[in-house]
């Protein structure tokens, strides 16, 4: 397939690109980044690359280059979206984390509507943030959305991507905590349970919805390349972990003890409102992926952090 992919510079792309090569697939990256730099020679030398800012009007109306990668491709991913947790949520930052994906989306799916022919396929990111936070609730797809600020921009951001054109299929992942050495919450917790100061953040009994990121690369893959995919599906492995649980089995996978718990009032002094991703947490399963037959390399915690930090990980 010719593949457009939006926002798949970060974590996640870094993953998915190799595993869409080796596939077969033809790549074209939108980015606002002049180069492939993040990726390995061998990758970069088979990527076409187009720099333009995804989330303005302008890039989709002025581009040709873009405009024409579009009507060529086959099918779309979109990933688009700064980062929920890694700074305080001030006003700027939220009208950044919603226009980062709202205005990425909705310009992609204007664009696929002046198409004579779409592409088939239209793979769009969600999060599990989707369903608000709880210490005792349990969400499937089918679970109502939360009334947070997060869940309000999921919401928003899967309305958005429901506008697509009717001749183009879309799979909307409600993606989890992704685990990687290479990056998001696991990169930033390792020096510290490596150094012997790891242990819970918060009350510890918050639940972390968590899938390994070579099986979230494998559920794009298979969004893309299976025809009988659609609608929502939650993007995270088949268990669950409260954060106590999450740090005892880091600490064991490294040989490390994990007692030293992170206060709550520490984070919250951090990031302010965006702390609440963390110490609150959310129980989500997937329902869609156990009937769709998907198979998970890392089912459950141990194995996951075992192949997350594994040497040909980092």
């Amino acid at each position: 397939m010719r593949l457009l992919l939006i926002g798949c510079t970060g974590l996640v792309g870094r993953g998915l690109i190799p595993v869409l090569q080796a596939a077969g697939h033809q790549l074209t990256i939108v980015s606002r980044r002049a180069s492939p730099a993040a990726f390995p020679s061998d990758v970069a030398g088979r990527l076409q690359w187009i720099q333009v800012d995804p989330a303005m009007a302008s890039s989709w109306s002025e581009s040709t280059s873009l405009h024409d990668a579009l009507a060529a491709s086959d099918g779309v991913v979109n990933l688009a979206g700064e980062p929920i947790a890694e700074q305080r949520w001030t006003v700027q930052h939220l009208e950044t984390l919603e226009s980062s994906r709202l205005e990425t989306t909705r310009h992609l799916v204007s664009a696929l509507a002046t198409l004579a022919k779409p592409p088939s396929v239209l793979v769009n990111a969600s999060a599990v943030g989707y369903f608000g936070t709880s210490l005792d609730g349990r969400f499937e797809e089918s679970s109502p959305v939360g009334q947070d600020f997060l869940a309000r921009l999921c919401q928003k951001w899967e309305q958005a991507a429901a506008e697509k054109p009717a001749a183009t299929r879309l799979v909307v992942l409600r993606i989890g905590i992704v685990l990687s050495s290479q990056g998001g919450a696991l990169a930033k917790m390792l020096p510290v349970f490596r150094a012997g100061f790891g242990g819970p953040i918060g009350s510890g009994q918050q639940w972390m919805s968590w899938i390994e990121r070579g099986d979230l690369c494998r559920i794009i893959q298979s969004s893309l390349e299976t025809d009988s995919w659609s609608g929502v599906i939650n993007a995270v492995a088949p268990a669950p972990a409260t954060m106590a649980v999450f740090a005892g089995s880091l600490g064991r996978c490294l040989g490390r003890p994990s007692l030293l718990p992170v206060p709550g009032p520490m984070l919250q002094l951090l990031l302010g409102d965006g702390s609440k991703v963390v110490l609150e947490g959310q129980f989500v399963s997937s329902s869609r992926l156990e009937g769709l037959g998907f198979n998970f390399l890392c089912p459950t915690l141990p194995v996951a952090l075992d192949v997350a930090t594994s040497s040909s990980n980092r």
